[in-house]
């Protein structure tokens, strides 16, 4: 007798959504409660990052006074961001780093270049995103193509002095390759609020290292994120019980 399924957030990635397809029932999400906190999130990662202020604080701690543990650093304006998937959250972060003076590119293979454009981004294949920009952003959902995106490979395509931010879903990076491409100096560093495996274990080598900003999964959180996201999900049950058709419906069931 289940009508509906719906996820207290947006990712799906746990829900079998084919199961539900063929039994009739909606899968719906939350998509659009914690925009601004996440897209937030990523630009103050991106913020520190770019100044190097985990690296910078550690040493001064260290007892070690002046820049030089910075080096190399470079200017936000002129600089370029990519953002893989150009939706909501990406499409604030656009906007807002705009005024930044940032080259805005992004990937996403279900958007238009004239729709990305009015997003406030560029349109272009992952390589030249991986390539060209100073920072990645990821706001990509978890599918089976977005799985390990973030490998090896990709990471070889990036610039030495890149850095990376993750405040979608974990396992569009690869961990392993990750640890790699920041101790072999692939990278320059790393912002992440999302792992492969969570609640992340301590011992992950990703947690001691310095030229990365780590937080748990906690992206989305405001106070006004949860009283919006309570009563969106509320609203939307009500809605598809009261016989109609979903807000956010995340698969095309054949309702019986």
């Amino acid at each position: 007798h289940c009508k509906m399924i719906i996820k207290y957030g947006i990712g799906v990635n746990n829900i079998d959504s084919e199961a539900a397809t063929g039994k009739g029932i909606y899968v719906c999400n939350v998509p659009d409660y914690g925009v601004d906190e996440v897209s937030n999130h990523a630009i103050a990662m991106l913020m520190a990052l770019a100044k190097k202020l985990p690296v910078v604080t550690k040493a001064l701690k260290d007892g070690r006074w002046g820049y030089t543990p910075t080096v190399p650093l470079f200017r936000l304006d002129g600089s370029t961001l990519g953002l893989v998937g150009i939706g909501r959250i990406p499409s604030l972060v656009a906007h807002k780093m705009s005024n930044f003076g940032m080259m805005i590119l992004a990937f996403d293979p279900y958007v238009s270049a004239e729709e990305a454009k009015k997003r406030g981004a560029e349109l272009v294949d992952f390589k030249t995103l991986c390539q060209e920009s100073d920072f990645i952003s990821i706001h990509c959902p978890l599918t089976p193509s977005t799985t390990h995106l973030f490998n090896r490979e990709a990471f070889k395509m990036m610039k030495k002095t890149a850095f990376l931010i993750n405040t979608a879903r974990g396992p569009v990076i690869e961990e392993d390759a990750l640890v790699e491409a920041l101790e072999t100096g692939e990278i320059a560093g790393a912002g992440l609020d999302v792992f492969e495996s969570e609640p992340v274990a301590k011992t992950n080598r990703l947690l001691q290292m310095n030229q990365v900003i780590a937080t748990p999964h906690c992206a989305w959180y405001s106070e006004e994120a949860i009283t919006t996201l309570q009563r969106k999900v509320a609203e939307e049950v009500v809605n598809v019980l009261s016989g109609n058709r979903p807000f956010h419906c995340t698969n095309k069931p054949i309702i019986r």
